[in-house]
This record gives C-alpha cells, structure tokens and sequence, in this order.
C-alpha cells in the first residue's frame, strides 16, 4: 500500500513537471515568435555533433534496448538519415521562409495578397519503439525548421536510448526549447493531452485511435503515422532473383521491425515455388548463420516475441503452411531472435492476416491477374507503403492511380522513406498527415493568409444604399 501512494505520487509529479515544461516553452515561443533563418539553421547545426559524437554510445543504447541491434542498421537507418535530413532542411528553409505573393482578384483591387509561413508554436512528438533515434530527430529537425518549440516522448521500450536521448538534447538545447521526456504509457496518455499546437504520433493504429481521442479535447491537430500491412506485387514476368532481393531488403531490415516493411507478398500464382527459393537463397547468403550473426536484429521484447510466434502458431492451427529459413539449422530457444518465415495458404480469419505483423514473418499470396491483385489490396485498409516490381511503365501506371496507400516504391521496398524531397505519411487506417521534405515544413508551419489595402479604398464604391451604379456593373459583367 505504501508503494502504491508513492508510486502514485511520483506519477502526479511527473505530470506536474510534463505541464510546467510545456509551459516554460510556450512562454519562450512567445518571447520569440518567428526564428530568422539563420537562428533555425544553428538550432539544426547543434544536432549534427550529437549524433557522430556519440554514436557508439547510441549504437551501444540500442543494443540495450533490443537484446541485439545490428550496428550498421544503427548507422543506416538511425544516423546517416537523420544527418541527411538535416542537410535537406537547412538547404532549403531560407527559400521556404520568404511571403508567396498571391493574386487579389477583381474584388481585392488595388491591394496585395501574401502568404506568410509562420511557426505553429509548441509541438509534441511521440517517439515509436522501432527507430527511436531516426523517428526522434526526422520531427525533430522539420519542427526546428519551421521555427518551433519541441516537446519529445520516448517509447517506454527503448529506455536506455530515451535516457541517453534526453542526456544529448539536454546539452544542446535548454528545456523551453527542446525537452526529452521519458517513463511509461502513463506518461504517454498525460503526454497526449497536453494542449500542444501540433501532435506527431507514430506507432501503431490502435494507439493512434487513443492519441487522435486525447488530442481532439484541445483541438490539437495531429499527424499519424501508422502503418498497417503494406503489400507487395511482383509483376508478372520480374525477374524473380531480383525480387527475392529486393524484398529481402525491405523484410529483413530491422528484422522487419519496419512500419513500412513488405507484410505480404502477391506472387504470379504460377511462379511461388520459384519465389519461395529465390528468397530462401537471398536470405541465406545474407544471414548463413542466424543465432549470434551480429547482422541480425532481435525482436524488440518478450511482448512482441509472443506476439509473433502466436501468429505462427494460429496460422499453422488454421492450415497454413509455414517455411521456415533456418539455413545453419539453429536451436533459437533462449534468444528473441525468429527465423525468417514465409506463410502460405492463409485465410482471413488467421491473426496473421488481419493485424500488422512487424516482424520476421511474412505472407506469401498468389494472384492471377493484375486485376485481381489490385483487388486484394483495395478490399483491405489503405497501407502505409505499396511495392510493385515491374518495368512495364503502363501496368506500374495502372498499380499507381488504381490503388490508394501513404507511399508508392516501384521496383524496390522501403528505399522511398529515405528520400528526403517526398512526403512521408499515411493515408486512412495508415495515418494523416506528412513530415519530410517541404511538406514537413508545411506540417509544422501555419500558412497565414494576408491582404493588404492601400490608401484607395475601393470598396467604398459597393456600400449601401445598394442599387446604384458601380452594383449594377459588377452584376452584368462579373456576377456570372
């Protein structure tokens, strides 16, 4: 019982602490309401020194957190795309910046029509457990861009990288200015509901459902970026060695702990056992050995390691065929680590076909037809990525503007979130809302209208009495 109010105080203190940090920078954004340029691309500048001083003791964090991170996933997916980001923005914020002039139209004459891109204020980020570092600083640096104020949740997942997170942020930036909380999901929920001007959330569709519900009370707007299960096609005549590779890229990575990892594959319906081995050998020459291959990534937790091996087990009651790549023939038990595992013969019924799988498992599916393909992706929720390997143009056309998802990637997979000059984000059950490139900027800006008069006041012409001569002309000539 004693634990239990200390506990509980410790959380309403923490709460505390959350409200007078995002108060502390919202009294900052107001002493400083618009950054110049060269104030935002130092705020930038101050990040790089982070990231490549310390990045063994973030490679060593996350190998922490995950029980076995790869290191040069580390340094490809959470570093060298965070410093790239940073390069884009400070290249092209000055640009960004400067009033758009816009047409007045009849009615505004004489006077000028401008769009300023203003700051929005104190914005909140929700770090996901899968890339804390990268999906951390990708927000991070749009935000600072456009001139805000940042407030960072890290996952209760990755502890030791949140703490050494916050530790860096801490010696670059002053709290009003960039803040790293972390703690548990209770302190995620108090997060949420803070009044912020923008919230980013990534993670999962079930939280995100919560998160929208949280912000929706201060009228917060929000970005999500969800996932779901993102599909691949192989075109009908793709060379099948080339799509075993390129598939093996975007599922193995992270040991497909990948918002946008290929969830299922839709194969030629003649040509499975042809991509069965091609994968098979594609895998194998990666990871020939697979239990203490310090190339392979471990599944996050005990939780999702459950999770996992609870689809296999369902799909194999319900009938499906299981093809397991274990080239070394490995015993795993005492580890988190899961052989790479195609799923065939599944129905819709199986746990593994109906939730995001984020993991070493993958769902092998044979079509018929493009048709039929295109039809299986639109009878289900709109992904956060789509693959088709093909180099027929006309039917990647037809694959383009036939089906709906966040992100398209033709004749790869997951190489597309790396380009920093598209938009990022999900679509439906896959999300709202972008961040990278310009349109991050945008996110984190509010785009404000502005209309200049000059001393003539035209309008003083159309005031009543109504009837008169200048409505009559405006009626004939301009009323239609």
């Amino acid at each position: 019982m004693v634990a239990e109010v200390k506990s509980l105080h410790t959380h309403q203190e923490d709460v505390s602490r959350l409200r007078t940090l995002f108060d502390a920078q919202r009294a900052a954004f107001r002493a400083q309401p618009y950054p110049t340029a060269e104030q935002r691309i130092e705020h930038l500048d101050r990040i790089k020194p982070l990231l490549l001083d310390h990045m063994d003791e973030i490679i060593a964090a996350l190998k922490a957190d995950f029980g076995h991170r790869s290191e040069d996933e580390t340094k490809l997916a959470e570093i060298l795309t965070s410093l790239e980001g940073i390069k884009y923005y400070r290249k092209r914020l000055r640009k960004w910046m400067k009033p758009q002039k816009r047409g007045v139209g009849a009615m505004g004459f004489p006077g000028a029509a401008s769009v300023i891109y203003q700051p929005v204020g104190v914005v909140g980020v929700i770090v996901p457990w899968n890339y804390p570092v990268y999906l951390a600083v990708g927000p991070l640096i749009a935000a600072l861009a456009a001139g805000n104020r940042v407030m960072i949740k890290m996952s209760e997942f990755t502890s030791h990288t949140g703490e050494l997170f916050a530790k860096l942020i801490a010696k670059a930036f002053p709290e009003d200015h960039v803040a790293v909380i972390n703690g548990e999901v209770e302190m995620g929920a108090a997060f949420s509901k803070l009044p912020f001007d923008h919230l980013l959330f990534t993670g999962s569709t079930s939280v995100g459902r919560h998160i929208m519900r949280a912000a929706a009370e201060n009228l917060t707007p929000v970005t999500l970026e969800l996932g779901g299960k993102s599909p691949t096609i192989i075109g009908e005549d793709f060379a099948m060695k080339d799509a075993a590779e390129r598939i093996a890229f975007g599922k193995c990575f992270n040991a497909g702990q990948t918002c946008v990892a290929p969830d299922y594959v839709l194969c030629p319906a003649g040509r499975v056992d042809e991509f069965i081995e091609a994968f098979r050998t594609q895998v194998s020459g990666m990871y020939p050995t697979m239990r203490d291959n310090p190339d392979l990534t471990s599944v996050i937790n005990e939780r999702q390691y459950q999770r996992l091996k609870g689809y296999l087990q369902d799909a194999q009651e319900k009938g499906a065929r299981l093809v397991e790549i274990n080239p070394a023939n490995e015993d795993f038990t005492g580890t988190r680590k899961i052989p790479f595992t195609l799923v065939l013969n599944i129905t819709d019924d199986m746990k593994i076909a109906q939730d995001e799988i984020f993991g070493p498992l993958m769902i092998v599916q044979p079509y018929r037809s493009l048709d039929e393909a295109i039809d299986y992706i639109n009878d289900r929720p709109r992904p956060l990525a789509l693959y088709y390997l093909d180099w027929n143009s006309e039917r990647a056309n037809q694959v383009i503007t036939r089906t709906h998802s966040g992100g398209v990637c033709l004749n790869d997979t997951m190489s597309h979130v790396g380009i920093d000059d598209i938009p990022f984000g999900g679509i439906g059950e896959s999300g709202m809302g972008h961040y990278h490139g310009y349109e991050g900027f945008l996110t984190f800006t509010k785009a404000k209208g502005v209309f200049r008069k000059g001393r003539f006041n035209a309008t003083r012409n159309i005031l009543p009495p109504f009837g008169g001569a200048m409505h009559k002309f405006i009626y004939k000539f301009l009323l239609k």
